[in-house]
């Protein structure tokens, strides 16, 4: 099974028990899961990753029902394809963007150098997505959160759905869903725009910022890559059109994939599908460099009570004594002779008094 699923593309022979999984619900059971807060569940399954240009030969023998899980682009890059079938794990990830206000939170509390824009208040909002970050202090972010950034595997199935959607909201074009091509002059609030968010409930997935993910980009991975099962990109950048000196190591050189398109970025750029890339270390790329995290989902109670452990010092960090309470106190109701945990709340009750 593993072998086939390797080699599903377009133009291939699907077998129809695969397909009929592409909608399978999660396997975690609703009780085992414990969604952390700002976040949203994404189950296990197939789905479809990347569009095709045009229709492969085998496709047009297809059943109607087969060729509805393989879309075709007339307007797609070369690298958003082959489509092929991926299989990922259960998943959460962060139902918005991470905001200016959440950032600030994290400068207090590690000393982490301020972004770009900054101080510019047309995009310092606490409500806006931070923007001016670059790969590493986004990733910096994610790790402090207890949380990690997405593949870019994660990060089209969230946007996408079970149905391969070209958009987050559906297959038709809808000018009010996002913010994108200078519409709203600047980047709106994280939780603008619902009725343009995905079918798993996340906010913004089509413009408003481009957002980093862990991968390196290589236009030609979906071509050449054998990793069905929760495949985690390239293992190095590939070098797009550089001498190897010195001063092509920012112009050029190896890529982190950024996905979304963003509030000044044309209609073309804002589907699901569509994919760019950065620098890691470009925190300027025109004014739409944002993110969100994401975090692997487990069942295992001790490791529950750790995530509430970690989240309960993370608020204690950034001074938000109410919110660490309730973590540690989650923590405590899971393990509730942890010596550790019982210190520590005390140690929050001490300091929010």
């Amino acid at each position: 099974m593993k072998k086939k699923l390797s080699h599903f593309r377009t133009g291939l022979s699907i077998s129809i028990f695969s397909l009929s999984l592409m909608g399978q619900t999660h396997t975690v059971s609703a009780a085992a899961l414990n969604v952390p807060e700002g976040m949203v569940h994404v189950p296990s399954g197939f789905f479809v990753m990347g569009v095709d240009q045009k229709p492969g030969p085998d496709m047009e023998s297809m059943s109607p029902i087969k060729q509805l899980k393989f879309k075709v682009s007339k307007e797609a890059f070369h690298d958003e394809g082959p489509a092929h079938v991926v299989m990922l794990d259960d998943y959460f990830i962060d139902q918005y963007e991470v905001s200016v206000k959440q950032y600030g939170e994290f400068m207090q509390a590690t000393g982490h150098a301020t972004p770009a824009y900054w101080d510019d208040h047309r995009f310092n909002k606490p409500t806006q997505p931070v923007t001016g970050v670059n790969w590493f202090d986004a990733n910096a972010f994610c790790a402090w959160s207890n949380k990690r950034l997405p593949t870019e595997a994660e990060w089209e199935k969230a946007a996408r759905g079970p149905e391969g959607l070209r958009y987050p909201w559906g297959d038709v074009f809808k000018t009010g869903h996002a913010n994108f091509d200078r519409q709203e002059k600047v980047t709106s609030d994280v939780d603008s725009f619902p009725e343009g968010k995905s079918f798993y409930g996340v906010y913004n997935m089509a413009g408003n910022v481009f957002e980093w993910v862990s991968d390196w980009y290589d236009p030609n991975y979906y071509g050449k890559t054998k990793q069905a099962l929760n495949p985690k990109g390239p293992e190095d950048g590939v070098v797009l059109g550089s001498t190897g000196t010195y001063v092509d190591r920012v112009s050029a050189g190896a890529k982190k994939v950024i996905r979304g398109g963003s509030w000044y970025t044309p209609a073309q750029s804002i589907t699901s599908t569509h994919r760019f890339w950065n620098n890691p270390m470009n925190n300027s790329y025109g004014i739409g460099l944002g993110f969100r995290c994401a975090r692997d989902v487990s069942t295992d109670k001790p490791m529950q009570a750790r995530d509430h452990y970690m989240n309960a010092l993370i608020n204690m960090g950034a001074m938000k004594f109410k919110a660490a309470t309730m973590a540690i106190d989650k923590a405590i109701s899971i393990d509730p002779s942890n010596v550790e945990y019982q210190k520590l709340k005390t140690s929050i009750t001490e300091m929010g008094n």
